[in-house]
Order: C-alpha cells, then structure tokens, then sequence
C-alpha cells in the first residue's frame, strides 16, 4: 500500500536541538541499534555543534527533524563516513526518531528530502549503514532504491552490518 508521506521540514541543528536529542533519544527501544542507551548530554552537544560546521563548510548535515508543527523528531540527514571499518570516507544517510514518531512515514519522507538536497549539493552517490538486525531502517533503504553492497563486522559490537548504496 502506498501511502501519502507526511509533511516534515529539515532545519541545520541548534544548540537547544542536543537537549531534546538526548531526551527524545533516552529509550531503549530508540537505541537498540545504536548501544542501547541514550550517550551523555554532552555528545549530543558536540553531535549538533559538529552538524552545524558541516553545513557551513559542505551543505549538508544531520538536520534536526521537525513535524508539521514544528515538534522536534530527531534527526536525518548526511555526513561523511569516518570510522576505520566500512565504506570510509563516502557520505553516508541516516536517521533516527523518537519513539513516538515511528511507523508514519517521516523517516522515509525526511530522508527523501536529504536524497534531494545531496544531489543537489553535487553529491554523486550515497551509502546508508544499517545494523542487519533492524528490519525498520532496512525497509527505510528500500523504499529509497537502495541496494545492499556490502557486509560488514562491526568493530566495537561484533554485528552484522550492511552497507546500503545509492547513485544519485
């Protein structure tokens, strides 16, 4: 069934933005696949002061998420790649949502916007990084016409990890 994608906006990350991070990201559920618990409030600070130098210096980021009304969700958007294990220096798409958010469209139709900002930044192809066991994000990878390159063993937690690609 195809259904009509919400409305959602994109905006750069401000510093208010790590505070409803870290709250809106304290669930189990949301960090199943990112190490089970919410990070610090202070990673949260540096994730969104370091998503606003990557706007400024590439045009694109990890946008902070808004809902029709402005409600902040999470987070989509792009970054370059920089671990020392995977597709290591390719610009990757991701995202991750409150809870509350999931299972109505607005990952799918927030990351679609980022597809479209990123060809129009000139960048040529993407990759999306997805633990193997998170159905959620995989559908999210079909839907945008991606296709599973490679897999990968992750460094620190010894799990399966695809790598899904995309030429824009």
């Amino acid at each position: 069934m195809n259904r009509a994608l919400p409305a959602v906006r994109l905006r750069v990350p401000t510093h208010e933005d790590a505070f409803v991070w870290h709250r809106i990201f304290d669930d189990p559920d949301v960090m199943e696949f990112h190490g089970g618990k919410a990070a610090e409030l202070s990673v949260y600070e540096e994730l969104t002061a370091r998503q606003r130098r990557h706007d400024a210096e590439r045009g694109y980021c990890l946008w902070t998420l808004l809902d029709e009304s402005g409600q902040v969700m999470g987070f989509t958007g792009a970054q370059p790649w920089e671990r020392d294990w995977g597709p290591k220096g390719e610009i990757e798409i991701g995202w991750r949502l409150g809870r509350e958010h999931w299972g109505k469209g607005y990952v799918t139709a927030a990351a679609r916007q980022t597809l479209e900002r990123m060809r129009a930044a000139g960048v040529p192809g993407v990759v999306a990084m997805v633990d193997a066991r998170n159905s959620r994000s995989i559908a999210v990878t079909r839907r945008l016409g991606m296709r599973l390159a490679e897999t990968f063993t992750t460094s620190a937690s010894e799990r399966a990890g695809h790598c899904y690609r995309l030429n824009l």
